[in-house]
């Protein structure tokens, strides 16, 4: 009885150190990935804040989204018009980063999908 019942709290142990390595820190995950591929378009100045009006200098500012309205839907990443642009589900011509042959790396999709997932919060 008191192997199984270590073996339970070793399996619950190890499942909540997985569920805390995976959480997405927008400061630490994400805001890196804008800063290298986004910021040099979309901040103030950069031509896609003058054309889509989304301006990713600040969490809130993201969170704001573009002229025509929110880009990120806390909790589906799916439907989250950023990500969608991301991986390219939407027209050839909008895919960003915009002129990045191949789009960002299938890993930085991934962490910016989970923040997303994880509900887009600021930290």
């Amino acid at each position: 009885m008191a192997l199984r019942t270590l073996f339970i709290l070793l399996a619950f142990s190890l499942a909540v150190t997985a569920h805390a390595e995976s959480a997405v820190s927008y400061k630490k995950d994400v805001r890196p990935i804008l800063h290298d591929y986004c910021l040099n378009c979309h901040e103030p100045g950069g031509q896609g804040l003058e054309k889509s009006g989304l301006d990713m200098s600040s969490y809130q500012s993201l969170m704001k989204g573009t002229k025509f309205g929110a880009v990120i839907k806390p909790g589906d990443s799916f439907t989250s018009i950023f990500i969608q642009v991301i991986e390219g589900r939407v027209h050839p011509s909008i895919r960003m980063p915009y002129g990045m042959a191949g789009g960002l790396s299938k890993h930085n999709i991934s962490v910016l999908k989970r923040w997303v997932d994880q509900g887009a919060k600021e930290d």
